[in-house]
């Protein structure tokens, strides 16, 4: 079945459908991995968007449901520029079109997707649609003008959690670890590796939807807090920068992605829009302090404008090797740190897996000066 990705400013493709017959909208994106399509479909930071891989082959190693990042799917659309139809993995239990189907994720492949990039990363991030159930191009214009765009929503209160929840699994392969402290993650669209990780350092771990109040998560005694990634815009997440505000020096807090964001905002700053995001998982990224040069997994389109914060005891740690933007960030007074990329890999590299250790010793400092107290 013919199918049509068309964007904002006019550029069109027109290709089959892969996955769900249908439309979707959202702000065209792509991303870098090789692998990893699965965690893609499944990472909630994604919600509101159509991805696309600029891989050629995409869905060669079939859906394994031990590497979902989440329960669901979030992405709007999938664009690629051929899905595999055969799958060669003894894990794998389904096809991906068959997955994106039964899903309700509406793709196209069979088109360039090269020209798509190239003209992303001139032009930039752009609103676009898919369509395999209306091909008329002035139609698809009107529906694609009257549909939101990313800028401005809310997508947080689509990903969050209902209700808070332990999370007990820690990382494939690893041994138990001996659970010493207790952390509480805000869910913006949290990942699971996220938890795993947490896990296998030693941490129980409670996890609460964004809506959670600092007087919540404070009755549950947190030795530390980790503020999740997350889809969108942060901006109108007002709840979520009030309660980060409120919690900024009663536990040591580390963000991740989106989290960044909300510090940054928390602490009276700005965020800006990138002009075509960071997606992928070959990001080099720079630790300022040690000089050492981490790649990195990224899934972002805003950043925070480091030269907005008024409180100059947070500074720069990390910064884009591609772009020169600012990739972390830390106040030692205020015991809190973040990165504006995604140390638990899931697509990716595990060069920045340290950082959940780098929390650790935080809480653990914590509890030191408290007990000599």
């Amino acid at each position: 079945m013919r199918a049509v990705l068309l964007l904002e400013d006019g550029f069109e493709l027109e290709g089959e459908s892969f996955g769900a017959q249908g439309e979707a909208f959202g702000e065209v994106v792509f991303n870098t991995s090789i692998s990893g399509y699965q965690e893609v479909l499944t990472d909630p930071s994604y919600r509101g968007q159509i991805v696309t891989m600029t891989y050629p082959l995409i869905g060669n190693y079939g859906i394994v449901p031990e590497d979902n990042e989440s329960s669901g799917t979030w992405l709007s659309g999938f664009a690629v520029r051929e899905g595999a139809r055969l799958r060669s993995n003894w894990r794998s239990t389904m096809d991906l079109p068959a997955w994106l189907a039964g899903r309700g994720v509406v793709g196209i492949h069979g088109i360039d997707t090269r020209a798509l990039t190239r003209h992303l990363r001139i032009e930039g991030a752009k609103h676009g649609v898919i369509s395999s159930r209306d091909l008329d191009r002035a139609s698809l214009r009107g529906k694609l003008a009257a549909s939101p765009r990313i800028v401005g929503i809310d997508l947080v209160k689509e990903v969050t959690c209902p209700a808070a929840y332990e999370w007990t699994e820690g990382l494939p392969g690893a041994s138990p670890a001996k659970l010493r402290r207790r952390v509480v993650v805000m869910d913006c669209g949290v990942k699971r590796n996220i938890l795993r990780h947490l896990v296998s350092s030693g941490n129980r771990v409670t996890v609460v939807p964004a809506g959670a109040t600092a007087e919540a998560i404070l009755a549950l005694k947190p030795d530390g807090l980790v503020v999740s990634n997350g889809p969108g815009d942060p901006e109108p997440v007002s709840y979520v920068i009030e309660t980060v505000k409120k919690m900024i020096g009663s536990v040591p807090i580390f963000g991740i992605c989106l989290g960044q964001q909300m510090l940054g905002l928390a602490l009276g700053g700005k965020t800006y829009k990138l002009k075509f995001g960071h997606h992928g998982a070959n990001h080099p990224v720079k630790d300022l302090d040690t000089g050492r040069i981490a790649i990195t997994s990224q899934n972002h389109g805003f950043n925070v404008d480091m030269k907005s914060l008024p409180d100059k005891r947070t500074r720069t740690t990390h910064v884009n090797l591609y772009d020169g933007t600012e990739e972390g960030l830390e106040n030692r007074d205020l015991r809190f740190f973040s990165v504006q990329y995604h140390p638990e890999a899931s697509p990716g590299p595990h060069d920045s897996g340290y950082l959940f250790s780098r929390f650790a010793a935080l809480m653990d400092g914590r509890r030191d000066r408290a007990e000599k107290n």
